[in-house]
């Protein structure tokens, strides 16, 4: 019987001292960082303290979330939207090397610049015009608060102090958008195994039959390849207005990632869409009918890591 109870106590003891390396092994982690690469279940992520890469899992379970308005509220964010040169942060479980994420927090601003850097805009120019106009708003606000209440003076120095540092991010951001800029370039560290293009009647974002099936034959050739995404793009000619053409570039490509997703069994963290092109990149002139058809399209692609296909990571 004592022999037993040792036997017990010693298995009690083993279980706990293996607990306990398991969770030193796999303890909570936060990170900031920039996603310099993604397969179809993993982000490559360079950890802006110490400047490491990380390899960031992905999983059905992972969430993917950004700020709404004041306090804590959050609103969902595709799985999609985690393209290469999004900053973003990142809770999980892991080490300092290797983390599964449980919660992925993005801001929609840094989307919005790393979207228009994949759109093949200028975002320098974009970005200090909007700083610029933020100071603006600053300046006009701190003459405002000098027309207000003593009670105002602690809002006056905030706002000076907002207008300092936007300045400041004007020359910051131009250093940063250059190297965000260099990590797209078409997402160049990818190869293209296959590719497809959706076209669409005047107005509409329905998929006719026999680009559903060359969609079905894409995605097919795309599960069996390790690590694969499937990028995807939508166009529109240049009839109408910008607002118009960019809504419905939009709903083009979502209306394929749907039909990829529902019919064609690809997992929503195999597809990374930056959605809306508007009349960017035109694949033909859209002085004839002709050169607009062509443009009405989204453009899919199966892109696969190069690390991965010469046989790393």
């Amino acid at each position: 019987m004592k022999q037993n109870r040792r036997w017990i106590v010693t298995c009690t003891a083993l279980l706990c001292i293996v607990c306990a390396g398991l969770a030193y092994g796999a303890s909570k982690v936060k990170l900031t960082g920039l996603i310099t690469s993604r397969d179809g279940d993993t982000l490559t992520v360079k950890n802006i303290k110490g400047s490491t890469n990380v390899v960031v899992e992905l999983t059905d379970d992972t969430k993917v979330q950004s700020p709404k308005g004041l306090g804590l509220r959050h609103s969902e964010q595709s799985i999609t939207a985690l393209i290469p040169g999004l900053k973003i942060s990142i809770e999980g479980t892991g080490t300092d090397t290797h983390v599964v994420a449980s919660t992925i927090n993005l801001n929609q601003s840094d989307l919005q610049l790393a979207e228009t850097i994949q759109a093949g805009l200028n975002p320098t120019q974009q970005q200090q015009q909007t700083n610029m106009a933020n100071i603006a708003a600053n300046q006009q606000g701190v003459q405002a608060n000098k027309q207000a209440t003593a009670a105002n003076q602690v809002q006056i120095a905030s706002n000076q102090q907002q207008i300092s540092a936007n300045q400041e991010d004007i020359a910051a951001n131009q250093v940063e958008i250059q190297n965000t800029a260099k990590r797209f370039n078409e997402l160049s560290e990818y190869d293209t195994t296959a590719k497809a293009t959706v076209y669409f009647a005047i107005g509409s974002s329905t998929i006719s039959d026999s680009d559903k099936d060359a969609l079905k034959l894409l995605a097919g050739t795309a599960v069996g390849t390790k690590g694969y995404i499937i990028q995807v793009k939508g166009y529109a000619d240049s009839s109408g207005n910008a607002a118009m053409n960019q809504q419905l570039s939009e709903d083009r490509a979502q209306a394929v990632v749907a039909f990829l997703l529902q019919n064609c069994s690809v997992p929503l963290r195999h597809i990374v869409a930056p959605g809306a092109m508007g009349i960017v990149d035109p694949a033909a002139t859209n002085e004839t009918p002709e050169g607009r058809a062509d443009n009405r399209r989204v453009d899919v692609k199966v892109l696969v890591n190069r690390g991965i296909a010469g046989g790393g990571m």
